[in-house]
């Protein structure tokens, strides 16, 4: 299988790129090296140095091209309005130009790297009145350490549950507005150009080769990169907020297994690609902590950041059962083995 991999030189692209060259693929390596994401790296040997949105420099890439792996994009929170028109360029405009480009030149089948972000909010349910569906958290009840979610019929406090692919979609910044944008253009595309597309729905991707101390690394980088200065990682809130930590290996095989299933049959299908193991941030300090050695204790601040969502923890069903993709590697050994992986400056 020929695959244009945009993103290629980043974090997940690179992995996906290697994992296609490891099973005998080719990938068409595609990057446009941005520096909030590269620094001042040059792009590897390999690698077409490109901006997506100039789609006459790259159109001829496509030729004996069987699918497109769409890793590329402005990632961060998103959290100034002054952000705006960046993700837009990057995110939404770029899309928009592959999908009109793949259309001309006869590329039908897309996987599409999209985020646990679109859907804002987990789901909740209280043990009285079922499913709920909260508001935001009001800053009283933050300053005042009360980080849980209360049910609007009788006050008590919700308990979360997976999140499955069914759930609305509800972008709370750029970046998720952004990503949802582009799952809405490529169903547009499929539906309209008889493309096929399998959206992959990232939780929390960790492992060898993240990106240090950029807007790309996650909060278990950022812990690393505390506990190397000497210093103990902070947690903010109570550290009980659940998420799904997904080691890239295993988002690299997810995405294989997304370009063999995807068809140019008129489909779109969105999955959560997860671990399926659901952990704590503070558990995560905890692990990344014990991976070091170096056993500083992590502080729980009780700080928090408006905007914040409480929990956000995914349903792998869909994925196991449609794509085939279960995760091989658990947060526990994931984590604690993260905590000496080599890194990117």
């Amino acid at each position: 299988m020929r695959v244009l991999v945009t993103g290629s030189a980043g974090f997940i692209g690179s992995a996906v790129a290697d994992a296609l060259t490891a099973r005998g693929d080719e990938p068409v390596r595609v990057d446009a090296m941005l520096p909030q994401a590269h620094g001042a790296a040059t792009a590897p040997p390999d690698t077409h140095r490109l901006d997506v949105r100039d789609v006459e420099q790259w159109r001829h890439l496509l030729d004996g091209v069987d699918a497109v792996s769409h890793q590329s994009a402005l990632v961060g929170a998103g959290v100034r309005v002054a952000d705006l028109p960046d993700y837009a360029a990057h995110n939404d405009l770029a899309t928009a130009a592959l999908l009109a480009t793949m259309h001309e030149s006869g590329v039908h089948r897309l996987v599409l790297a999209s985020s646990m972000v679109v859907y804002g909010e987990g789901r909740y349910a209280c043990a009285e009145h079922g499913r709920r569906t909260p508001e935001a958290r009001e800053i009283a009840r933050l300053d005042a350490g009360d980080f849980d979610h209360h049910c609007d019929r009788c006050g008590r406090g919700l308990q979360w549950e997976p999140v499955d692919e069914s759930a609305p979609l509800d972008p709370r910044s750029a970046y998720a507005a952004s990503k949802a944008a582009q799952e809405h253009y490529a169903a547009a595309w499929a539906r309209h150009a008889g493309g096929g597309v399998v959206a992959m729905r990232y939780h929390n991707v960790y492992g060898p080769g993240m990106p240090r101390d950029t807007p790309y690394s996650g909060v278990a980088a950022m812990f690393r990169s505390a506990l190397e200065r000497g210093d103990p990682p902070r947690v903010f809130e109570d550290g009980a907020q659940m998420r799904d930590f997904v080691h890239v290996a295993d988002v690299a095989r997810a995405n294989l297994a997304a370009l063999d299933a995807v068809r140019g049959d008129g489909r779109f299908a969105a999955y959560n690609v997860c671990s399926g193991t659901p952990v704590s941030i503070r558990e995560v300090a905890d692990l990344v902590a014990e991976g070091t050695g170096r056993h500083l204790m992590p502080v729980v601040t009780g700080g928090y950041r408006p905007g914040d969502v409480r929990h956000v923890v995914a349903s792998p069903a869909r994925a196991s059962a449609e794509l085939g993709f279960t995760a091989a590697i658990a947060p526990g050994p994931g984590l604690r083995e993260f905590a000496t992986a080599p890194l990117r400056a």
